[in-house]
């Protein structure tokens, strides 16, 4: 089962309140902040994300099955941890990237990792 969890946007800026990711050097905000469920997206130079990453906006999807999601699919990074209890993925399919997110039982991590 899946279900919509953010959009994602690549920006330049930086934003209030970001967490570091170090598997993917990018910097993110917590969609659960904004209205609208957008998440931001700062690279540094040196990630290793490709550009599709780096230059899309991307959809993403809480799921309990990232193998299932993921069969048969242009996988373009991962599964990694990028937070503690969080995996996921990104997929390339149809022109546009999506995301799986599988979450640890009971953890959500944003709220451990805040600055």
């Amino acid at each position: 089962m899946r279900t919509f969890a953010h959009v994602g946007l690549p920006t330049d800026d930086k934003q209030p309140g970001e967490v570091y990711v170090e598997a993917t050097k990018v910097w993110v905000t917590d969609p659960d902040d904004h209205p609208y469920k957008v998440e931001f997206l700062r690279y540094e130079p040196d990630s290793p994300a490709c550009e599709e990453l780096k230059t899309l906006p991307h959809l993403a999807f809480e799921t309990d099955d990232l193998q299932a999601e993921i069969a048969g699919e242009d996988v373009i990074l991962g599964p990694f941890e990028a937070l503690p209890g969080l995996t996921v993925v990104f997929i390339y399919k149809d022109g546009a990237v999506f995301e799986f997110m599988a979450w640890e039982a009971g953890k959500k991590p944003f709220a451990q990792t805040k600055e």
